[in-house]
C-alpha cells in the first residue's frame, strides 16, 4: 500500500480528500503520512502517532481526566490479571492475558516491538463512535458497537472444567462487529468522556480531533465507563450502521451513516470555504 501511494502520489493531488482508516496506521509510516503523503486527509493526521503509540495514548487519556485502566511499567510489577497489547492498529492480534509475572514470561515469547501491560477490567466492551464537527463546534454520538473476537468470545460455550484440559490460549483477534444501544441513563457519562477527550486533543495538537473517532471502553457492573483505547479516525465498528444508526436517525430524522456524515461535513466545508478546518 505504501509503495503504491508513493508511486501514484501525483494522481492523488488536486480535488481529492482521503478518509484514513486502520490500515493507514498499521501499514504506512506515520512520518510519511505527516510529511510526504501529498494528499489531504479528512481529520487530523498529527494525532495518528498518539493512537498508535501506547505510551502517548496513555498520556492523552490521562490528560483527559477520565477513568482508565491501571498500566504496569514492568512485568515484575504485575499484581493482578492484565491484558498485554502490541502497539499499532492490529485488530487485537497477539493480545494475551496474564495473571502474574511468571505467567507473562511464559506467554510473551512471541512478542515483537512495543507493548503495553494493562489491568484487565471486568465488564462489557463497548466502542463509542463519535463525530466532532469543527464547523459546528459540536460532538455527536454516531453509534455504538461491540467486537466479536476469536477465540475468546467462543470460550463461553466450553465448560470451565473442559477448558483447563484443552490447553486453549485466548485470542482477541477481531472477526466482526455487532451493534449495541446503550441504556439512556449512561449517555450523559458517554458525552462527558467524549468532550474531555476532544478538549485534551486540542492541547496535544492545535486542530484537535476532527470528524470520526472511537473510544474503546469497558462498562463495569457499577455502571462506570473505563476507557482503554482511542482511534482518531473511522473504525470498522461503524460498518453495521449502514445506512443509519438509532442515534443518527434520532438527531437528523433520516438515514445518516458515518460515511454520509463525513460527506456532509466536507460539503459544508466546501460551501463555506473552510476545507482547511476539516482536513490536514
Amino acid at each position: 500500500m505504501g509503495s503504491f501511494l508513493r508511486e501514484d502520489k501525483e494522481h492523488l493531488r488536486g480535488d481529492v480528500i482521503m478518509v484514513p482508516h486502520g490500515s493507514f496506521i498499521s501499514y504506512l509510516s506515520l512520518d510519511f503520512l505527516e510529511n510526504d503523503f501529498g494528499t489531504r486527509l479528512f481529520g487530523n493526521k498529527y494525532l495518528f502517532k498518539w493512537e498508535s503509540d501506547r505510551d502517548l495514548e496513555k498520556e492523552w487519556l490521562e490528560g483527559s481526566k477520565i477513568r482508565i485502566p491501571m498500566s504496569f511499567d514492568s512485568p515484575e510489577d504485575i499484581d493482578r490479571p492484565v491484558i498485554v497489547k502490541s502497539f499499532g492498529a492490529k485488530g487485537g492480534m497477539g493480545y494475551f492475558l496474564a495473571n502474574d509475572t511468571e505467567d507473562f514470561e511464559r506467554k510473551s515469547s512471541g512478542l515483537s516491538g512495543g507493548y503495553q501491560i494493562q489491568e484487565y477490567v471486568m465488564g462489557v466492551p463497548m466502542y463509542f463512535h463519535f463525530f466532532f464537527s469543527p464547523l459546528n463546534d459540536e460532538l455527536e454520538l454516531l453509534s455504538v458497537d461491540r467486537r466479536y473476537e476469536s477465540n475468546v468470545d467462543s470460550m463461553g460455550r466450553i465448560p470451565a472444567r473442559d477448558q483447563e484440559h484443552m490447553g486453549i490460549n485466548p485470542s482477541y483477534t477481531v472477526v466482526g462487529n455487532f451493534p449495541i444501544v446503550i441504556r439512556e441513563s449512561l449517555l450523559g457519562q458517554v458525552f462527558d468522556i467524549g468532550e474531555k477527550v476532544v478538549r485534551e486533543s486540542r492541547r496535544i495538537s492545535e486542530m484537535g480531533l476532527i470528524g470520526p473517532f472511537c473510544l474503546e471502553t469497558i462498562c463495569t457492573s457499577e455502571l462506570d465507563i473505563v476507557t482503554f483505547e482511542i482511534s482518531a479516525r473511522i473504525v470498522a465498528g461503524t460498518n453495521p450502521f449502514m445506512p443509519s444508526s438509532p442515534y443518527t436517525y434520532a438527531k437528523y430524522g433520516k438515514d445518516i451513516s458515518c460515511g454520509r456524515r463525513i460527506a456532509m461535513e466536507v460539503r459544508d466545508a466546501l460551501s463555506t470555504d473552510s476545507i482547511e478546518e476539516v482536513t490536514t
